[in-house]
């Protein structure tokens, strides 16, 4: 199988990480053991464009032991293990990823992988998806259907969806709430805060920290740096969201007003522009930029290269802009995912139940007969992959009699 990573010689390491990931995502490891004697993926290519992490590599070799032949590209640049990208291509996985690719070699990637005419496309972010119907008109018409694993990718597969383009099937994996309430609030909470300080090593108790968006993503963000002793200021366009993190006990006001007050700025909105010219100009001297948003266009950094004088790096991860009165304002991660480029993305226990469903929804796809629209994970497979979850933690839980069952669902009363 063809590959390009940065250095095979790195595998070793790489199975480390497996195996640890595995150690701890024991809901994918049962659905690996319950359907592989059957390989349901039997003859089926799968072209899958996800964070290249040892939690991917579980689910590509799911996805194998299933029966699928799996190609691998990275949905950011600058988020690949490269040490797990060298474990995968030495098991036989087609992957091309290495960290620190330019824009460039990250497309052709990309379009080396939709090349390969997939019969289901696993996306993050949909630029895979987007690349398949913008340029491989016919290899999308193959395909049988897709899945979409974040907020930003789900938003334009949706907008395909409206214009009449969409040319395949695609189950909005986010919308699962064994994902976003989890995944989306706990894993991007707890590892966009790792990321924070693994670059800085500030201090965020006392510190004012602005979060940029009251999501999911944005709820556990403000929680997590909360705990950690910050005061937390949410800005919000959604009234209902602002009253919500409101109640939940944040300061809320607008960009403009926070800018003047904020220590640490993280986006978290799936926008672009978020924070712009106009804001940056009114930052304290040592104001920390941060996005844990899917692409680099929450913080302007275009307009940030422009105002400063001077730009360098302090630390792994931290570039410091001189503006020409002689603030000082710090970006981390070149404004992309900070979780993922200054630490290791989400804990493998949040991923497990993402991926369940990732894998469970090449097999709804398998199964055919769906719509050609952006579709919704099942109830029941939600729940199943809560229970497993609950099992594989030693936590049991209620069940309704069926006297409770009739109650709940008569309208007697």
């Amino acid at each position: 199988m063809e590959y390009k990573v940065r250095d095979i010689g790195l595998a070793e390491r790489g199975e480390a990480q497996i195996r640890w990931a595995e150690r701890n995502m024991p809901v994918l490891m049962r659905l690996r053991e319950m359907y592989s004697s059957r390989r349901p993926l039997e003859g089926l290519r799968l072209s899958v464009c996800l964070h290249v992490t040892k939690e991917t590599a579980v689910l590509v070799e799911t996805l194998r032991a299933w029966g699928a032949e799996v190609f691998l590209a990275p949905s950011n640049p600058l988020s690949t293990q490269d040490e797990v990208a060298a474990a995968l291509a030495q098991r036989g996985i087609g992957v091309i990823a290495w960290r620190g690719m330019s824009t460039e070699e990250y497309f052709w990637a990309l379009r080396t992988i939709a090349s390969k005419a997939p019969h289901i496309v696993i996306d993050d972010g949909a630029d895979l998806h987007v690349i398949l119907h913008e340029e491989m008109g016919n290899l999308a018409r193959g395909v049988m259907g897709g899945t979409e694993e974040t907020t930003t990718g789900v938003m334009r597969l949706k907008a395909l969806e409206r214009e009449n383009r969409l040319a395949y099937p695609v189950i909005a994996v986010n919308n699962a709430r064994t994902k976003f309430l989890f995944d989306n609030r706990y894993g991007t909470g707890q590892s966009t805060i790792d990321g924070i300080l693994r670059a800085t090593n500030v201090m965020l108790a006392g510190k004012v920290v602005v979060v940029a968006g009251y999501g999911w993503v944005g709820r556990g963000i403000a929680m997590r740096a909360k705990g950690m002793g910050a005061r937390v200021i949410v800005t919000e366009v959604d009234p209902v969201r602002g009253l919500e993190a409101l109640m939940d006990g944040f300061e809320v006001t607008s960009m403009r007003r926070a800018a003047s007050m904020g220590d640490i700025f993280i986006t978290a909105t799936g926008n672009k522009r978020v924070i712009g010219e106009e804001h940056m100009r009114l930052m304290k001297d040592g104001a920390i930029l941060a996005n844990a948003g899917h692409f680099n266009v929450e913080v302007s950094v275009e307009e940030l290269e422009r105002m400063a004088v001077s730009k360098r790096k302090v630390r792994d991860h931290v570039e410091e802009y001189t503006l020409p009165d002689g603030r000082r304002l710090y970006l981390l991660a070149e404004g992309r995912l900070v979780n993922l480029v200054a630490a290791e993305g989400h804990p493998s226990e949040v991923m497990d139940m993402s991926f369940a469903n990732q894998a469970l929804s090449t097999l709804r796809i398998k199964e055919g007969g769906l719509e050609r629209k952006v579709l919704q994970v099942s109830e029941e497979q939600d729940e199943l992959v809560a229970r497993l979850k609950l099992q594989t933690m030693g936590v049991e839980i209620d069940e309704l009699t069926e006297e409770q069952r009739l109650y709940i669902t008569s309208w007697k009363g």
